[in-house]
C-alpha cells in the first residue's frame, strides 16, 4: 500500500538498515483457515494495527501512512473481500521529550508487556528467550542510537544496565513461540520459511542503587519501545511492547 502511494519512501523503509518501521499486525480474534501460515478475518469483529516510526524521515514516512490507510482510501484488499479501517489516531513525540518524561520520575519502576513475539538474537542465530534486563534494554539502546541525533544518543553500557536493573517477570503471563516472519526462495526455486523464537509476557523493572542519568536513560528507553518494539523482525508483527513508567 505504501508502494502505491510513494514508491520514495515504500524504498526508503525496506532498505533502512533502522529497522525504523514497526507494525504489530492484526490484533484481535481470527478464525482457522485452510491455508497454511494464514489466518482467517472474521466478519464481525474489529481488528487493531499499531505502527511506529523512529526515522528521522518520520514525518514523510507518517505522511505516506496516513494517505495510504485513510486519505487514499480507507479499504484494504483481501483474497475474499476487504478490511475497512474505522478508525486512525496518532501520537507523537521525540527523544528529547521522553528524556524529560523519565527525569520527571522519582524511584520509577517500569512496567512492560511484551504483548507479540519478542525476538532478541545476541548471536548468530541464537534468541534470548526471557525479557533479560541486558538483552531488552540493549536492544532499544541501539535502535535509538541508531534513530537519533547525535546530541541525543545515549551512552549507556550493557554492564551498567546489568548492574543497576533488576527484572522481575510475571510468571503467569510467560509463554514462549516460534513465529513465521518471512518466506523466501532458494536457489533451487524452493519456498523457505523463516522463523523467529521469542518471549511474551509481563515484566517489571526497577533500579537498584542506580545513578539519576542510568535510571532517565532506562526509563526513556522503555517508553521508546512502544515506538521501535523490541528485538528483531519488528515490521513483520513481532516485539509488540506497551510500557507504563510509574514513580
Amino acid at each position: 500500500m505504501l508502494e502505491a502511494v510513494d514508491a520514495d519512501v515504500s524504498g526508503h523503509i525496506h532498505d533502512s538498515s533502522l529497522g525504523s518501521l514497526h507494525s504489530s499486525g492484526l490484533r484481535g480474534a481470527f478464525g482457522d483457515s485452510d491455508r497454511a501460515y494464514h489466518k482467517l478475518l472474521l466478519p464481525d469483529e474489529t481488528y487493531q494495527l499499531t505502527l511506529g516510526v523512529v526515522d528521522p524521515a518520520d514525518t514523510e514516512i507518517f505522511q505516506a501512512l496516513v494517505n495510504a490507510l485513510v486519505l487514499e482510501g480507507d479499504r484494504i484488499e483481501l483474497s475474499h473481500g476487504e478490511l475497512h479501517v474505522e478508525q486512525f489516531e496518532s501520537l507523537n513525540t521525540t527523544q528529547a521529550e521522553l528524556l524529560d518524561e523519565a527525569g520527571s520520575k522519582d524511584n520509577p519502576t517500569i512496567e512492560m508487556s511484551f504483548e507479540t513475539a519478542t525476538c532478541i538474537e545476541e548471536a548468530d542465530e541464537i534468541t534470548t528467550m526471557f525479557p533479560h534486563r541486558g538483552a531488552v534494554f540493549s536492544s532499544l539502546l541501539g535502535k535509538w542510537n541508531r534513530s537519533a541525533p547525535e546530541e541525543l544518543e545515549v551512552d549507556l553500557s550493557r554492564e551498567a544496565i546489568e548492574a543497576n536493573v533488576i527484572e522481575k517477570p510475571d510468571a503467569r503471563t510467560y509463554d514462549t513461540h516460534s513465529v513465521l516472519v518471512n518466506r523466501v526462495k532458494n536457489e533451487d526455486g524452493e519456498t523457505r520459511n523463516i522463523f523467529r523464537q521469542g518471549f511474551t509476557g509481563d515484566c517489571a523493572y526497577e533500579f537498584k542503587r542506580a545513578s539519576e542519568s542510568v535510571e532517565n536513560a532506562v526509563s526513556a528507553l522503555g517508553m521508546f519501545a512502544e515506538y521501535s518494539g523490541v528485538g528483531s523482525a519488528v515490521a513483520r508483527g513481532c516485539g509488540k511492547v506497551s510500557t507504563e513508567v510509574k514513580d
